[in-house]
């Protein structure tokens, strides 16, 4: 009975960060909506770096095309692409000016392949604001106007957040939201942004907005050359180098695809937690047993307490309580990132898929085996630390 008060308890501080984060986190201005912008707007460089995104590319920059903002250029860097990647870019610029394609680098010994990417990017980049943006996101026609109108008011060293995923499959429907859910529940975004020191924010690989002279400040991706999860270890540059770090709820205006199958999805879980558990195995240990403590436990002691002649009757209520606020929880963040809601109802469901994933991550990075991600080999040996 104890065990699950104290269960209880601490999902009640979940909750109430929930609520916190989600109240605390500025939303971009939704089409339509004035944004504030100086004569003439600052130019700003969209930079996409690009691995067989084939099948997203188009749909990237047609949306890029589209923007209601002055002043930008779109660099497009083929990442050694083994499709047709190159190509659709190229008959693309041939019609419009400001896209620009450049063939990438082979990637040298020491770097992973996106960090590399970017960087060659930058180097070639001229706008006053750098923002990277993944191939496989879409974007609304208002995104560049209200996110440097934003960035002006607010004055980050490094402006992420949450851009809106898209599902197509039951699998991506039910598996995907999970993620925006952990974050929000354990992460103190609202105390964070609320400091008056600089501290950690979230950052986000497909959606990062720096001022230029703050990213060659830190160093660029030069600092996070050899990281898988690039965004994360940029964020936590920017704070060791005093800027500041600010996360905003991009749905409105930001989409993305990231997986398109069940397999897509698993070797990107896999290679998120294998980067958490090459960083600290303590630390993910930790991580897991927290999720399966709060997050699955409580649907499994519901269904003893209520189908078992032998479970004890006086916490029924306590653990019914328990399954309720985390589904409550997953309502609110669901509902406020545009996920979809049949992730909520069957939240054991997709939480298990990262729950596996995780234990697998952390197994592979134990024995040594590494991750594989677009078609590259990474592990210890590689730089991936």
């Amino acid at each position: 009975m104890l065990y699950q008060i104290i269960v209880a308890v601490c999902l009640v501080g979940f909750a109430i960060n929930v609520v916190l984060n989600l109240r605390a986190l500025r939303t971009l201005r939704k089409p339509g909506d004035d944004s504030k912008l100086p004569e003439p707007a600052p130019f700003v460089s969209v930079l996409i770096p690009a691995r067989n995104e084939e099948e997203n590319i188009v749909v990237c920059l047609e949306s890029l095309q589209k923007q209601d903002y002055p002043n930008f250029e779109i660099l497009v860097l083929d990442d050694n692409s083994t499709d047709r990647t190159a190509e659709l870019v190229s008959q693309i610029a041939t019609k419009d000016d400001r896209i620009r394609l450049i063939r990438g680098e082979p990637l040298p010994e020491g770097w992973a392949g996106k960090p590399f990417a970017c960087y060659q990017l930058a180097e070639k980049a001229t706008g006053s604001w750098l923002l990277f943006v993944d191939a496989d996101t879409t974007s609304a026609a208002s995104m560049l106007q209200s996110v440097i109108a934003l960035a002006l008011e607010l004055k980050p060293s490094l402006l992420s957040g949450f851009p809106r995923q898209l599902a197509n499959s039951l699998p991506e429907k039910i598996a995907m939201p999970v993620l925006y859910f952990v974050i929000t529940s354990w992460m103190p975004l609202w105390w964070l942004h609320r400091s008056r020191e600089p501290k950690p924010s979230l950052a986000i690989g497909q959606f990062l907005l720096f001022p230029r002279d703050e990213y060659w400040r830190i160093g660029g991706h030069k600092v996070v050359s050899s990281r898988i999860l690039e965004d994360v270890w940029l964020g936590v540059e920017v704070v060791r180098h005093g800027g500041r770090h600010i996360a905003v709820d991009l749905s409105p205006v930001f989409s993305t695809r990231m997986y398109r199958d069940i397999g897509g999805m698993w070797e990107g879980f896999v290679k998120w937690i294998y980067s958490v558990a090459a960083l600290s195995r303590a630390a993910l240990i930790g991580l897991i047993i927290a999720g399966g403590i709060f997050y699955l436990a409580p649907f499994y002691w519901l269904w003893n307490a209520y189908f078992s002649l032998f479970a004890p009757t006086e916490w029924r209520f306590v653990v019914a309580f328990q399954v309720a606020l985390i589904l409550f929880m997953r309502w609110l963040v669901d509902s406020r990132l545009k996920q979809p809601l049949i992730s909520t109802f069957l939240h054991p469901i997709g939480f298990s898929f990262l729950f596996a994933a995780g234990l697998y991550g952390a197994w592979r990075e134990v024995v040594h085996q590494g991750v594989r991600w677009k078609g590259r080999t990474y592990d210890e040996v590689s730089g991936v630390e």
